[in-house]
């Protein structure tokens, strides 16, 4: 059994995963990875700028081959973009990988959060919050499926650092046993 197994934080944008991830991370002694920036910085443009010169589909296959080799195999706490668990077998190769939680937030908790963000690219829409309400429609039963599901609207940072922190000791000392 891996020592330490990675942890992967999905969720949609604006849920608080890179917020969370840097904190647990430095609590529980894991490295922090930030899957957007790890693909900007080896492709050396934003996600907007991928967005646009290659398209989603482009940007959605560097996402799968940073899960597969982009990272080691244990000791780290990955913030993962919103739309990467989403895409078929993600879910199941994240898993693979190590423990997957995902960090849930209402619509308009997350439009509340995400509106005044112009790095967004799913977002620079006429009605951000129909957008996000489609959007979470198709992605919420897929997030669903993570090892754990922890609520972020009306908690703060700290109470929900302190959450992942002790669901990530409890679900490692189960695979302990």
């Amino acid at each position: 059994m891996k020592k330490k197994p990675n942890l992967y934080l999905v969720g949609f944008m604006g849920t608080g995963k890179s917020t969370v991830g840097r904190q647990v991370a430095q609590q529980m002694g894991l490295n922090f990875v930030d899957s957007d920036h790890a693909i900007e910085e080896q492709q050396g443009k934003s996600i907007s700028e991928i967005f646009a010169s290659d398209g989603e589909a482009a940007f959605r296959a560097m996402e799968k081959a940073f899960v597969e080799s982009g990272h080691s195999d244990e000791g780290n706490l990955v913030s993962c973009g919103g739309g990467l668990a989403v895409q078929p077998g993600m879910m199941d190769l994240l898993k693979s990988r190590g423990l997957v939680f995902s960090l849930i937030a209402t619509a308009k908790g997350i439009y509340e959060r995400t509106r005044h963000n112009s790095n967004r690219p799913l977002l620079q829409v006429e009605n951000p919050l129909a957008e996000i309400e489609k959007l979470l429609a198709v992605r919420d039963p897929i997030y669903q499926q993570a090892h754990c599901c922890i609520l972020t609207e009306g908690r703060t940072v700290n109470e929900v650092v302190a959450h992942v922190c002790r669901s990530y000791r409890l679900e490692v000392s189960q695979m302990a046993r």
